[in-house]
């Protein structure tokens, strides 16, 4: 298949409204795809280049833009993943150069659409969630398979790609291969919000209530003397937590895959900030010092496998009793589980009380979706907190001045694609806030208009706000009042954040 064809599909489903319209679209092209490029090409549709980062600097990609395009399309779609298949092995003395001239040599061959589509690939601009969840809307269409079949799979593979290239292989039954594998960590599950404990109820019935602390998540595997620790991210953090090693691996169950929270706390037991448990992740040297100067505790909720047994599909309340005997009872959260809305708020407020950040109220009946955020789990917190994606900053003025300040926001718009601006904030940044994230989105810059700085839309930001009104300066129609800046999340990724409807459901009834 021609480079081409899937560049003039994504075209089209960008210029589309119809989401039906848009999945019909992408499932035509995959049909089209032979069985050995079904994952390539699934994965360019999708946003993602399938060697991730290249090692190529955004300012040598820019200059790229500009160069002379070929008159007709022939690049081959195998050939050019093998192209960057190249670029990516670049390594040693010299590389960054020569992996900018095997890519120019790659774009000179490119026609001016192409060119500018595999650019915004390397960089990251086509990367959305909602592209992947259409995505996967046309990959179950393109295989005549139920969606919901094809989204337990993606939950259980980690990533579409494989899960289309079963499907090519095998069809249907090529699904069934995908299970709860020890050491290759799942998506987490996440929660949608609720504004007190009644709505809870009103939702879902008697429900388990949990504290929501204000930690790192963290999905830990055992098989034998074998632990190994995943971040929210996936990424390995092992060695930065030998603590949790040694408690994980003196519980009874012989394998086990476990959901938590790891959290540092004061030496008086109270939690502290996030962005100080994060001190513990990602350091590979004086991690013996740091254990001391720093401790961190683990609070499971949630297990996916207990020895031979896979139970992600069974409801809470068995999880729940597997989790309890598979750990000895240790180390669990904080739980409540109650029908009565007096009740359930009590429990937040002893949450509150105890330093964490609320309550995450749970349906008995409900299976483990991981990557999904569903109704069967929801937040409750004093204040309304969104994770939204910063689009652009302004740099700043008076004592602001050299700095990168005003941080432009933006929701996911899981129907038409991409992001919609919510508004703006400069509060809540301290000096170290400051300095950060000028140099962060400096990183990410892709362009520059007045003092407006424009950048991929990569980094999340928690956004504390004090409600949601009705506004026709912004695209969705909606803006935050009075926004602040709570925390950056290095922890999730731009597919994670809010949606525009979970913002637009936030706006006072009337009445």
């Amino acid at each position: 298949m021609r480079l081409a064809e899937i560049v003039a599909t994504s075209k089209q489903v960008g210029a589309t409204r119809s989401r039906l319209q848009k999945t019909a679209l992408l499932a035509d092209c995959i049909r089209r795809l032979p069985a050995e490029l079904v994952a390539v090409g699934v994965s360019y549709l999708a946003g993602e280049l399938p060697q991730g980062k290249l090692g190529v600097g955004y300012a040598a990609l820019a200059g790229l833009r500009e160069g002379a395009s070929a008159a007709e399309a022939t690049l081959d779609l195998a050939e050019v993943d093998r192209a960057f298949g190249a670029i990516k092995a670049e390594a040693g003395g010299g590389s960054v150069e020569r992996r900018a001239s095997r890519l120019q040599a790659l774009l000179a061959r490119a026609t001016g659409e192409e060119r500018e589509f595999l650019i915004r690939l390397v960089i990251g601009e086509l990367r959305q969630g909602a592209l992947e969840g259409l995505v996967v809307e046309g990959v179950a269409r393109a295989f005549s398979v139920e969606p919901e079949r094809v989204r337990r799979a993606l939950m259980l593979a980690g990533s579409l790609p494989p899960v289309a290239a079963a499907l090519a292989e095998a069809g249907a039954t090529g699904l069934d291969r995908f299970a709860v594998e020890l050491f290759h960590p799942l998506q987490p599950m996440l929660a949608d919000t609720a504004a007190d404990a009644d709505a809870v109820l009103q939702r879902l019935g008697e429900a388990a209530f949990e504290y929501k602390m204000d930690g790192a998540r963290v999905q830990v595997h055992k098989d034998g003397e074998r632990v190994e620790i995943y971040s929210r991210a996936l990424n390995r953090v092992t060695p930065a937590l030998p603590e949790v090693v040694e408690l994980v691996a003196a519980f009874p169950a012989r394998r086990l895959v476990l959901d938590g929270e790891a959290i540092a706390s004061s030496p008086d037991g109270r939690p502290l900030p996030f962005q100080t448990t994060m001190r513990r992740f990602g350091r590979k040297l004086d991690v013996a010092r740091l254990q001391k100067e720093l401790p961190v505790g683990v609070s499971f909720f949630d297990v996916l496998r207990v020895d031979d047994d896979t139970v992600i599909d069974r409801p809470l309340a068995e999880r729940w009793a597997a989790l309890t005997g598979a750990t000895a009872a240790q180390h669990l959260i904080p739980r409540l589980v109650t029908a009565s809305a007096e009740e359930g708020d009590a429990f937040v407020t002893r949450s509150l009380a105890a330093g964490h950040e609320g309550a995450v109220a749970k349906g008995l009946a409900g299976a483990y979706k991981a990557g999904r955020r569903g109704q069967e789990w929801l937040k409750l917190k004093l204040a309304h907190t969104l994770d939204l994606v910063v689009l652009a900053v302004e740099w700043g003025s008076g004592r602001r001045q050299g700095w990168l300040s005003n941080l432009h926001l933006g929701a996911r718009d899981p129907d038409q694609g991409g992001f919609v601006m919510l508004g703006k904030t400069f509060k809540g940044m301290t000096d170290e806030i400051l300095r950060w994230q000028t140099e962060a989105l400096l990183a990410r810059k892709i362009g520059e208009e007045g003092h407006i700085v424009h950048v991929r839309p990569e980094l999340v930001a928690e956004i504390a706000f004090n409600d949601v009104q009705v506004s026709p300066q912004y695209p969705g129609g909606v803006a935050l009042r009075f926004a602040r800046l709570k925390r950056y999340r290095p922890d999730k990724r731009a597919e994670e954040a809010d949606t525009i409807a979970q913002v637009r459901a936030l706006l006072p009834r009337p009445g």
